[in-house]
């Protein structure tokens, strides 16, 4: 039986031509929509200034919520809150609410798995599977909102970093859906300025983004200074290697005039000496970056170390010395594994990685199983 397209993969434009063949005027959409995004109702029989008949068709036609809320594991030394979305195909997600006392964040998966295999990341251990629309992603972040403001008292997201589980330049349609939806008035409407999309590097989407002109944070996860260690933990930096990545951040920095932020995991004798805080000055310098230096978060199976917190201070030190601004993330809610890297798919691997071409993807190799 096939089933009804979700409500949350429309956007404004597409509902609207839906609706004008129904006879509608086009001002229904965007009534449909802050019933969606700001009154959050999952039913469209709750949409009750629509027409009977209007509320039926639609009813026919879409879905009106499709995932669900399968687990929530809580921190409770910070906090942060890790949700385990089920969708509608059986397929699993993480996504994780994290509260400071300025912000509540909701970081976003955008991704069943992923391609890139990142050697210190437990996101791409069990492979690719596929990528979300731009509902599942959308209803990732109406989730996490039910849950914060049940958490803090009515307070709502705040920010929003897609850094879950996939790499989300490797769903750009989806995700550009999905973040024109979170900032539309008549949607979320947030501020594209509250918004992140973290990247390992794909060059090519970056230069789309430019040439888009979408307008967020951009977060580079780096890791390496120079194309032999960068390498030697990212795949990806084979297709794009650091001149040419570092090309594509200076043109979208110049297009957008958002900031640009360096992330860059510490992992000990691999990436934290002093030799390698030097270049990453030179980058961050040349690109006018903040760096975010986030010791690593162990993950089951993987052989990599933390550095000692006098070795995070040093390599923090050298950086502040040359002008870098430059900030330690000890990462929150790694007490339930939802810290930086820990994220990962909860399920058996079906597909295993692609090979690495032109595209800096992983090494095809056996999937491995991930605990349920």
């Amino acid at each position: 039986m096939d089933m009804k397209p979700s409500i949350y993969d429309q956007s404004l434009e597409a509902l609207q031509e839906q609706l004008r063949l129904l006879g509608e005027p086009s001002y229904r959409s965007k009534q449909v929509f802050q019933w969606l995004y700001r009154r959050d109702v999952r039913s469209f029989q709750a949409m009750t200034d629509l027409s009977e008949s209007l509320r039926a068709q639609l009813d026919e036609r879409f879905s009106c919520g499709d995932t669900e809320l399968a687990e929530r594991h809580r921190a409770e030394d910070d906090g942060a809150t890790k949700c385990v979305i089920r969708l509608s195909d059986g397929e699993t997600v993480e996504s994780v609410l994290i509260p400071t006392p300025t912000r509540l964040t909701g970081c976003i998966s955008t991704q069943v798995g992923c391609k890139f295999a990142c050697t210190f990341c437990a996101s791409g251990i069990a492979g690719f599977v596929r990528n979300l629309s731009a509902g599942e992603i959308i209803q990732q972040v109406l989730w996490l909102n039910r849950l914060a403001v049940v958490e803090s008292g009515g307070s709502r997201l705040t920010h929003i970093v897609f850094m879950g589980i996939g790499e989300p330049l490797d769903n750009y349609e989806a995700l550009r859906q999905a973040i024109g939806v979170l900032t539309a008035p008549s949607a979320v409407g947030m501020s594209s300025r509250r918004l992140t999309v973290s990247t390992c590097g794909v060059a090519t989407k970056i230069d789309r983004l430019a040439e888009d002109g979408v307008r967020v944070h951009l977060s580079i996860s780096l890791h390496g200074a120079t194309d032999r260690v960068r390498g030697a933990l990212m795949p990806v930096n084979r297709a794009y290697p650091l001149q040419r990545l570092l090309e594509s951040c200076q043109r979208y920095r110049r297009s957008s005039r958002h900031d640009l932020t360096f992330e860059y995991i510490l992992l000990e004798g691999k990436n934290d000496r002093s030799s390698d805080a030097e270049r990453l000055a030179l980058h961050a310098k040349q690109l006018g970056a903040k760096v975010n230096l986030i010791p690593y978060n162990p993950v089951d199976g993987l052989a990599f170390r933390t550095p000692s917190h006098e070795r995070v201070e040093a390599f923090q030190r050298r950086l502040v010395a040359r002008g870098v601004v430059a900030t330690v993330r000890w990462s929150r809610g790694g007490q339930v594994d939802a810290a930086c890297g820990q994220l990962r798919i909860r399920r058996r691997a079906r597909v295993a990685t692609e090979a690495v071409r032109g595209d800096g993807r992983a090494p095809k190799k056996s999937a491995s199983a991930c605990e349920r």
